[in-house]
């Protein structure tokens, strides 16, 4: 063998090695997406992410022997994101419907919300759902909320904003009679804030669902595994009483 042919050997085997190292790298880390916008979901405090998703998947990560790698996109690019293979998860209080079911895989369900509106103290003229129809109704572009007020309150006058933050300040201005969010997000910006309430009635029952890739089956029994065995240990209950201040399933 001469020295040329010996040397391209050696640097295929190199090129071989480094690819095997990255690929075992890979292995020990989760990419995850999230929006990290809507507390108590997420959100940011002093410069660092946190809130339940945020802690919920740092646990999952760690039973699985992995390290979260966080990715931060605006809510309506997380399915997009993950087809397109900028991440291996997005989470970001997402609800499981069977429309994303179409594009993406769900873990199990993790919590348990629902659709509600939040209007001002003082508003008298919303006190039900049907209320809302005639009204202007902020919601936030990508998430359930725009179809579901397009289906069933088609006399809603829709104001589509890209945060939800923005929803809020359009109802606290009177640039918008309500808002229509999640519910954990709405109770967590009434006790923060003051001076808005949530309507009584809920507009929907949801469940939240980590979205994962259709082609990585493996990692959606992956983080079903490490959620049963956070629900069995007490650390899921410990997340749910520290961020919503009462045990739920």
């Amino acid at each position: 063998m001469n020295l040329r042919r010996k040397c391209l050997l050696i640097g295929l085997m190199g090129l071989s090695l480094a690819a095997g190292l990255a690929r075992a790298q890979d292995n020990a880390v989760l990419r995850v997406a999230t929006d990290a916008t809507f507390p108590p979901m997420e959100f940011v405090e002093n410069g660092k992410r946190t809130g339940f998703d945020v802690e919920l998947v740092e646990a999952l990560a760690k039973t699985m022997g992995k390290r979260v790698e966080w990715t931060d996109i605006d809510f309506k690019g997380l399915i997009p994101g993950l087809i397109s293979r900028r991440f291996d998860m997005a989470v970001s209080g997402i609800y499981i419907t069977e429309e994303r079911r179409k594009v993406v895989d769900f873990t199990d369900p993790y919590y348990t919300g629902g659709l509600v509106a939040l209007v001002k103290s003082g508003n008298t003229a919303i006190n039900t759902p049907a209320d809302l129809n005639g009204k202007k109704v902020s919601v936030q572009v990508g998430t359930k909320s725009v179809n579901f007020l397009r289906e069933n309150y088609p006399q809603v006058q829709r104001v589509e904003v890209e945060k939800n933050q923005e929803m809020f300040n359009l109802v606290e201005i009177g640039r918008a009679d309500a808002a229509v969010t999640g519910k954990p997000a709405a109770m967590q910006y009434v006790k923060a804030r003051g001076g808005m309430r949530v309507v009584e009635k809920a507009l929907t029952t949801e469940e939240y669902g980590m979205a994962v890739r259709k082609d990585t089956p493996e990692l959606t029994r992956a983080v079903n595994a490490a959620l049963t065995k956070l629900k069995a240990d007490g650390t899921y209950a410990q997340l749910v009483q520290k961020w919503f201040g009462a045990a739920h399933k």
